[in-house]
């Protein structure tokens, strides 16, 4: 991470146009791309736990679920802290700006629902949410092919318009933002499974204090 913000801050070069400002684009595009990949864990594993049942598969998709919101909250608002110099507003009728508020709003309802769901019944129900709600990552992204967007394109499939130490700076950020996703992933499992723990030792204290 420090690799990435030396990258971001001092070896790429300002923008042409915006300055300084564009530096904002290494964390938000890396929060974006993080992003997909957690709901894309969240997807794999909500269908692996229901196809197995397995517990820990059902941990790692709400963990990963939990970190991905986080990541596509922080995307939102490093968007808006852009726009704001270079749109004048902090929000705007876009398509890719509003795509992400829906991606938001669905996997928030994924952890309502995984919260709310009693049971295996619940549980399950959130698993299929969480596969279903993926379908929203592919449209956020090709929202500014298939829509009028004011949104810059500047990374397409085989073309990055940028000047090779800007390219450099954002695929420097990538691994660092990923290994940042990995550790967050683990910490949240890893205190779920806990939480499993102990919600069984308390069953079987109330179930042996109950006889």
């Amino acid at each position: 991470m420090l690799a990435a913000l030396y990258a971001a801050l001092l070896f790429a070069p300002p923008e042409r146009h915006m300055g300084d400002v564009q530096r904002i684009f290494y964390l938000h595009v890396n929060l974006a791309w993080t992003g997909y990949l957690a709901f894309a864990v969240t997807a794999v594993t909500s269908g692996l736990y229901l196809g197995t049942g397995r517990r820990s598969w059902d941990r790692i998709a709400r963990a990963s679920a939990e970190v991905g919101l986080l990541l596509i909250t922080l995307v939102i608002l490093s968007g808006s802290l852009w726009a704001r110099p270079v749109w004048n507003t902090w929000w705007t009728d876009d398509p890719r700006l509003t795509t992400t508020l829906i991606l938001w709003f669905l996997y928030a309802g994924y952890l309502l629902l995984h919260g709310t769901g009693e049971g295996p019944g619940g549980t399950r129900a959130a698993a299929a949410f969480g596969i279903v709600a993926f379908v929203m990552v592919p449209i956020v992204h090709m929202s500014v092919f298939w829509w009028r967007s004011l949104h810059p394109l500047v990374v397409t499939p085989g073309r990055m318009a940028l000047e090779p130490r800007m390219v450099t700076a954002l695929l420097v950020a990538a691994p660092a933002f990923a290994l940042l996703y990995a550790w967050l992933l683990w910490q949240r499992v890893r205190l779920l499974r806990l939480e499993d723990e102990v919600a069984v030792l308390k069953g079987a204290v109330t179930r042996r204090y109950n006889r």
